[in-house]
């Protein structure tokens, strides 16, 4: 196995992006991706691309054909793979294209993300996303994801002592964020009251715990470290990935309160790279919900299980503290276009270890790790990354 470094960003902003279209948005992140790299279209060996639900989203399938077509890339015959795993996805496709490089069959790989999901109505939006939970014991029965994470909150808040307020600490924070980040869909200040009561969407949940339905994209270009020098100076190793499962329905689980797919993955990830929870200066996660970022911290291992919804009141996963969480603002206020998160995710950590992101650096951060969700956490992908 080689060693892969990401050598090239590129994302769009994220949000209710009327006048672009599915094609317009990968084609911009991709584009922003390869001249950050400093690569041109004869340098690239494959294209992957995650993408949740296009077909449902936008009518369209054959996103890898689509993909290369709108690219240009399509005259050189690249090969271009479309990969799915619900939210996922983005996550996904980014080891798909580690994989490729680290085994030698491929050089130089594009990996991209990307989501259109403001052309449906928000009913019918919640109906697509349903489709990556169990469809005949959940989703036939009216269980949408918000309930599902409101089940999960209210267990966490009987077990551990989780109050409302703390889950709502996890809003205000990453909207405190989100205000730094150009391209983030909400840079609007919230507060904890006005999370308490906002809209109920599934007790205890609101909708200011809620990421929005989205539009966006994001790309990175990998090669191997070895050649990464040739192409840029701006260089971040991947030095870990890991991937795991569990049972699709919430009920099939023995604790609601730990996604053990997060538990693993992060073990793997963490073995590759040789490193421990406290070597991490800061983490992109998956907080679709307010309650996703807690379970977060607590599974990958930077707080005890329990501990999350203190932590988080005691402003250890701001900016300045001693874990910053989601500085990009994460799912709640960067955005969720569901196939692009993920590696807007790694983006966002790729910037970061460079010292590229303005006003929300990590000070001195050189290790950072993405977590990426699929569903009500029966799919998980985790990337360390660092700093060369």
């Amino acid at each position: 196995m080689r060693d892969v470094a990401i050598i090239g960003v590129g994302i769009t902003k994220f949000g209710e992006l009327w006048d672009k279209s599915f094609r317009a948005l990968i084609t911009e992140a991709g584009t922003k991706a390869i001249l950050d790299a400093g690569i041109e279209g004869k340098d690239i060996d494959a294209l992957f691309v995650g993408s949740m639900s296009p077909g449902r989203f936008i009518g369209q399938e054959h996103v890898g054909a689509l993909v290369a077509d709108s690219s240009g890339l399509h005259v050189m015959n690249i090969p271009t793979t479309r990969v799915e795993n619900a939210c996922a996805s983005g996550g996904l496709a980014l080891r798909q294209a580690y994989i490729s490089v680290a085994s030698g069959i491929h050089d130089i790989v594009v990996v991209g993300g990307v989501e259109k999901m403001t052309d449906v109505i928000g009913g019918e939006a919640t109906d697509i996303l349903a489709m990556a939970a169990d469809q005949e014991w959940e989703a036939f029965f009216g269980v949408t994801f918000p309930a599902l994470y409101a089940m999960i909150a209210r267990r966490h808040m009987h077990e551990y002592g989780t109050t409302r307020e703390q889950l709502a600490e996890v809003a205000v924070k990453n909207h405190d964020n989100g205000l730094l980040n150009p391209n983030a869909h909400f840079r609007r200040k919230i507060t904890v009251d006005s999370v308490l009561n906002a809209t109920m969407v599934a007790d205890p949940l609101t909708v200011l715990d809620c990421s929005p339905i989205s539009d966006g994209a994001a790309a990175l270009v990998l090669a191997p470290l070895d050649k990464a020098k040739q192409y840029t100076d701006k260089i971040v190793k991947i030095s870990g990935s890991g991937q795991a499962s569990d049972s699709l329905a919430l009920h099939g689980r023995e604790d609601i309160c730990t996604f053990k797919a997060t538990v693993e993955a992060a073990r793997q990830a963490y073995k590759q790279a040789g490193v421990e929870p406290k070597d991490i200066d800061l983490a992109e996660v998956h907080d679709c919900f307010t309650i996703a970022e807690i379970l977060a911290i607590e599974d990958l291992g930077f707080v005890k299980k329990g501990e999350g919804g203190k932590a988080t009141e005691e402003g250890r996963t701001r900016i300045d503290g001693d874990i910053p969480i989601n500085p990009s603002g994460g799912l709640k206020a960067k955005g969720h276009p569901v196939g692009a998160t993920g590696i807007a995710q790694a983006a966002e950590v790729v910037l970061q270890l460079r010292g590229e992101a303005g006003e929300r650096q990590v000070k001195d951060a050189e290790i950072g790790l993405t977590h990426n969700i699929g569903g009500s956490g029966a799919t998980c992908v985790v990337h360390i990354l660092e700093v060369v």
